[in-house]
């Protein structure tokens, strides 16, 4: 019997971003900063805070509405659904599980991925090979955050820089390469300088339920990490960073952005940078991204997209997508 390979390939894109704008002035009358500290360290002027009713699996669900719309899917078609998030709905079930629910996802296979700011490149390599190896057809990854509620909003080194939001693909099982690499790490000795080190026992909260970070340490490991996991990934494919079209990192802040470019060749205007109008929405800035791109048309079909992540465990990783 002649078995013809499997591939998987991304064929539409989704997000959604709440409707409250929390701006940099804004900010200024509520901890000490000015629209030009925040600017001049991270590039942020506005993020989204999500409404008192809007729970992360509500953001998730219409980043999956418009992301199914796109590709001319239902819900009924997708059969692996998998949401990549560090801030969800309850302990359990899964958020997956409840987006499921909430879509009408019936057929769907659902679970969470927990890699903070690389989970939608770990739910990515995950999601190609479970695809690529014939036992699912449509699968929906969504990355959906609501930073704003681990956030000490008195801390003006991270209340600053973070904001919530969703973003969505749809990928399905394909006889052309579309996902051509994808290299993971974590390292876990590193944990201490981005974490949120509160937890629940018994029904109280122990700890500090809010993000703490060593802003200079956390600079240093993503700069070096992120451009030598790109190329390890790129060498998986035989290819060279002159190849790339499109860099897509995690928006973490424009300093992070801007030096893993240059440390990779990459131009900056082959990059897609988001992060101005959404702060670092962890696991959603990476779909976030995407879907600006293609909607605005800089993302075309054929065309060679990077994508790398970096945040707490440490974690972090690379995928090349071929559109």
């Amino acid at each position: 019997m002649n078995l013809q390979p499997v591939f998987t390939k991304i064929i539409s894109t989704g997000s959604y971003l709440p409707a409250k704008i929390l701006t940099n002035d804004d900010l200024s009358k509520i901890v000490d900063t000015s629209d030009e500290w925040i600017r001049t360290r991270s590039g942020i002027r506005a993020r989204h805070i999500a409404a008192d009713g809007e729970e992360t699996s509500d953001l998730a669900l219409i980043a999956a509405q418009r992301a199914l719309e796109a590709a001319g899917l239902t819900a009924t078609d997708i059969d692996l659904l998998v949401v990549a998030t560090t801030t969800p709905d309850v302990i359990f079930p899964s958020t997956a599980c409840i987006v499921q629910d909430k879509l009408g996802a019936k057929n769907a296979v659902a679970f969470d991925i927990q890699a903070v700011c690389s989970g939608f490149v770990y739910a990515l390599s995950i999601v190609d090979k479970m695809v690529s190896t014939g036992g699912y057809k449509n699968a929906l990854i969504i990355g959906a955050e609501i930073y704003s509620r681990i956030l000490n909003w008195q801390d003006r080194t991270t209340c600053v820089l973070f904001g919530d939001g969703a973003g969505a693909v749809v990928l399905t099982r394909s006889d052309v390469p579309g996902i051509l690499a994808t290299k993971l790490y974590s390292d876990g000795s590193r944990r201490a300088i981005l974490n949120v080190p509160g937890h629940v026992r018994n029904g109280v909260v122990y700890g500090d339920p809010h993000v703490h970070m060593d802003g200079p340490a956390v600079f240093k490991m993503a700069v070096n990490v992120m451009a030598e996991v790109c190329n390890e990934t790129l060498a998986m494919a035989n290819m060279t960073a002159a190849d790339i079209d499109w860099l897509v990192p995690h928006q973490a802040n424009t300093r992070i952005i801007d030096a893993t470019g240059r440390k990779l060749g990459v131009a900056p205007e082959k990059t897609i940078v988001t992060v101005q109008g959404q702060g670092n929405t962890s696991a959603a800035s990476i779909p976030l991204a995407l879907d600006t791109a293609v909607r605005d048309g800089r993302i075309k079909s054929g065309d060679l997209v990077q994508t790398v992540g970096v945040g707490g465990g440490f974690t972090w990783g690379s995928a090349l997508i071929r559109w």
